[in-house]
């Protein structure tokens, strides 16, 4: 079994910043990644999201991403810039392994069960992300669609709907990304969100940003589940999206209240027939396995300071919560390796902690 002071699991932007961290920290470590490739969530996205329309990308530590043209798919880009930099700094991912329990071992370290067996470790880095946990409300109804229902991550591109009449739900940038690609080969297109969309005029700014950033901080230390750091902004007025609102595209309407066999139905009656429901309602943080060592409050959240979780000192999360952007991720990955190196190096706790 073998034994090591943290394993960080995930090789995404977060879990790669906390890794190169690492190597500068004393402690050994162990990366484990479930993917069979570089490139966390990235090499997953669809095929037509391309440079041009990603959001910002901050580069790694230590390593600056020169952008690639505007229009090369950001599943190839991204993950080749993060395999380059886990070989110019010799960071030895372990991969595919998929961690399938995090438990407290009863003196002092924790075991990381995984499909490739079983590590122990002093303390642990979460950085899984969120693409591997779509997530769908449910409607009344919505098990009665003739039609086809998918989310954002299972979309592979516009030509899947050719002629077909599409309802996309959902108020953040994917949505309408989606939503104007769709466009152009549907035969009609719906958008519907919960709450009316906020647009932004003017560059994003650091200002901005720290006030979204402190909007989903708040929550985490209070115990809520975290929202999304795009939730909680607003969209920009795109090149793209002002030729979007020219054309039409970005009628929005109110939320409906139910599904029926053909469509979907609102409160007043009135109704909307569809071949294809693409739900473009967000992700939830994948954490479910670390359910074993009871870290949910019953505010129905994880209670943070930063990245640690104040449960359990051993544990933190990058890019969970106000870390979960390029930005935030590369921060949080050298707070958390800060926090534990000290954490690790101070007598042992009468939980063994540091032992």
């Amino acid at each position: 079994m073998p034994k090591t002071d943290v394993v960080v699991v995930g090789a995404g932007q977060a879990g790669l910043s906390s890794a190169y961290h690492l190597r500068s920290s004393g402690l050994d470590f162990a990366v484990l990644d479930a993917d069979r490739a570089p490139g966390g969530a990235w090499q997953h996205r669809w095929p037509t999201l391309r440079m041009a329309t990603v959001h910002g990308i901050f580069d790694l530590p230590g390593m600056h991403f020169t952008p690639p043209p505007p229009d090369e798919p950001a599943a190839e880009a991204l993950p080749a810039y993060f395999a380059d930099f886990e070989r110019e700094f010799g960071i030895d991912v372990q991969r595919p392994v998929a961690v399938t329990a995090v438990r407290d071992a009863g003196d002092g370290r924790l075991l990381v069960e995984t499909d490739k067996g079983t590590w122990t470790t002093r303390a642990l880095i979460n950085a899984t992300g969120t693409w591997t946990r779509p997530f769908v409300p449910y409607y009344p109804g919505q098990e009665t669609f003739r039609g086809r229902q998918l989310h954002t991550a299972h979309y592979r591109g516009p030509a899947e709907f050719a002629g077909k009449r599409v309802i996309v739900v959902g108020g953040g940038t994917s949505a309408v990304q989606l939503l104007v690609e769709i466009a152009d080969v549907a035969a009609t297109t719906t958008w519907v969100t919960r709450r009316p969309p906020v647009f932004r005029d003017g560059p994003f700014t650091p200002d901005h940003g720290r006030e979204v950033v402190a909007t989903v901080d708040a929550r985490v230390r209070a115990g809520l589940p975290p929202g999304s750091i795009v939730s909680a902004g607003a969209l920009a007025w795109t090149p793209q999206l002002r030729e979007a609102r020219a054309r039409g595209l970005l009628v929005r309407r109110p939320m409906f209240e139910r599904i029926v066999p053909d469509g979907v139905r609102w409160p007043d009656g009135a109704a909307q027939d569809a071949d294809v429901i693409l739900w473009c309602t967000g992700f939830r943080p994948a954490l479910d396995h670390l359910a074993p060592l009871r870290l949910r409050g019953p505010r129905g959240g994880i209670v943070m300071d930063g990245t640690r979780v104040v449960a359990d000192p051993r544990i933190h999360l990058v890019g969970y919560g106000p870390s979960a952007s390029t930005v935030g991720a590369n921060r949080a990955g050298r707070a958390a390796v800060r926090e534990l190196r000290a954490l690790l190096a101070a007598p042992a706790d009468p939980r063994g902690v540091a032992a």
